[in-house]
This record gives structure tokens, sequence and C-alpha cells, in this order.
């Protein structure tokens, strides 16, 4: 009896063993959200249209900033202008071809959350959810489109890791490490945009004053005036991480407010004939 339990400990206790990544960093527990993406706050109910929106709407995006197929994929698949030259029995073999290729990986999932109003879209590479959340936010700023029904803020995150102080280092040093690394010689006065939601292991002056300690050397903390905002969302057990620029010029990447702020502007730069509209047509009984 006394072997039994002794074997069954031994196999609770090798389960329970802490695993590690490949550069040395442990693993604390399982997330059901991971990697990289984007935190979409929505109008609660609307979690599933917001999801099926966002799916389009990235896509859409992402095609632009990193095409799949190309000039490349054309040649591959052999399509050429002279296709109705074929005959009806060689086009059907074609298609029938291109039918059984296999389908182009999906660059985004779905995480759940259980939770109103909160969703999380990942993105596989070569996709970068800051670069993919600007290039939209900065089509919204110009155009006033927001090209969604649902959505109101998004939150990039570069990487994501359980919300506790090791695995919170190991990813900002990742972050901060990759983000530095491209603006080498250049110094930045910075500003932690915090939010947390669903969780209270961890207080929020505590986590601020972590992430700025691990931030580079050299670099200095601004309210007032910072020239990139660290963004950290810590979700239940989950926290992300990711540096982006003008964050409070895009109003804080809320795309409806945003939305409604460049219509606003463009409403009031409009003469105001076109305001008031066309005037009346004067009938007979009218005109002197």
């Amino acid at each position: 009896m006394s072997d039994l339990k002794r074997k069954g400990g031994d196999n609770h206790n090798a389960s329970r063993k802490k695993k590690y990544r490949s550069d040395g960093t442990p693993m604390w527990g399982k997330r059901h959200i991971d990697g990289p993406g984007i935190w979409v706050s929505c109008v609660k109910g609307k979690e599933k249209q917001t999801v099926g929106e966002m799916y389009d709407l990235f896509e859409s995006v992402a095609s632009d900033i990193w095409p799949v197929g190309g000039a490349e994929e054309k040649e591959k698949t052999g399509d050429s202008d002279d296709e109705e030259e074929l005959s009806i029995e060689d086009q059907i073999k074609k298609e029938m071809s291109e039918m059984k290729r296999p389908r182009a990986e999906q660059r985004f999932a779905n995480c759940q959350t259980d939770t109103p109003c909160v969703v999380f879209i990942s993105c596989k590479p070569p996709v970068d959810p800051v670069e993919l959340v600007v290039k939209y936010i900065e089509s919204v700023a110009k155009t006033g489109a927001t090209r969604s029904r649902y959505t109101h803020r998004l939150v990039p995150v570069s990487g994501t890791c359980s919300a506790n102080l090791n695995e919170m280092k190991s990813l900002c040093e990742k972050v901060f490490g990759a983000f530095f690394e491209k603006e080498k010689g250049k110094t930045f006065k910075y500003k932690v945009e915090l939010r947390i939601r669903n969780h209270t292991v961890l207080a929020r002056p505590a986590i601020i004053q972590h992430i700025a300690s691990w931030v580079p050397e050299g670099h200095t903390v601004s309210l007032d005036n910072p020239d990139i905002f660290i963004l950290v969302e810590v979700f239940k057990s989950v926290c992300g991480v990711s540096i982006v620029h003008d964050y409070y010029k895009y109003a804080k990447f809320n795309v409806l407010e945003l939305s409604n702020k460049v219509n606003a502007q463009k409403i009031a730069s409009e003469p105001d004939s076109i305001k008031m509209g066309p005037s009346p047509v004067q009938g007979p009984a009218q005109q002197e």
C-alpha cells in the first residue's frame, strides 16, 4: 500500500515540476490566452459578432502589409492570361487541382475570455499586432470610418505571459529589448499605461514600479509629455505588454471615440451652406 502511495506521490510531484522555455525562463502555468494579439473592447452581448468583424477587418489590413501569395503564388499555380485557351477538360482538371491544395493557414484566432465586452484575437507570424493596429487606427483618423459596428477600443500586445512578476519580467525584457534594439542610440520619455481587469493578486502601484525598473537605463519617465507608451494589460491570470507611439493622439486607440472626433471636425470645417443644406425652392406664390 505504501509503495502504491509512494508511486502515486512521485507521479504527482513529477506532474508539478516546473517547465522551462527554450531561453531558460520558467513557465508557471497554462493559459487559454496566448501569444501576440489584440485586446478588443466591444458592446456587451455582441462578442460573437465582434469576433467576426475583427477577423474580416484584421485580414483586410494584414493583406496590405503582409500580402499572401502575390506574383510568386500566381506563377506557382500556373495562372495566366491565356487561361481561356485551355479546353473545358483542362480547366476542370486545373480547378480540381487547386481545390486539393492546402488552404492558407489562418493568421488570426479567437481566444476564449469568458467575459462580457472582452475579446482577444491572437496573431500568428508574420503579423505584428502593434503595426496592424496602428495602420488601422491611422486610417480611422484619416477617414473617420471605423469599418466596424461593435468595437470600442483596440489594445495590441507584442506578447503575453502569466500574471506573475517572474514571467512579466521575462516578457518585458523581451519586448523592451526588441523595441529599443530597433531604436538604437535614441532615448525616450515613457509612460506606463496599465489596465487591470478581473485580477486581485498584484497591486497596481507594484506592477508599475516593477515595469519601470525593467526599462533599460537611459530612458526616463514622463507623465505629461511621453514619447512612447508602455501598454500593460492584466486580465485575470494573463499579462500582455507592448510599446506604442501616439497613444493619446489617437484617443487611446478607442476607434469609436476617434471616429466621432474626426467626423465632428469634418462637419465643423464645412461651409455653413453645406451644413444647413440647400435652401428650399421658392414656389410661384413666393416669387416677387
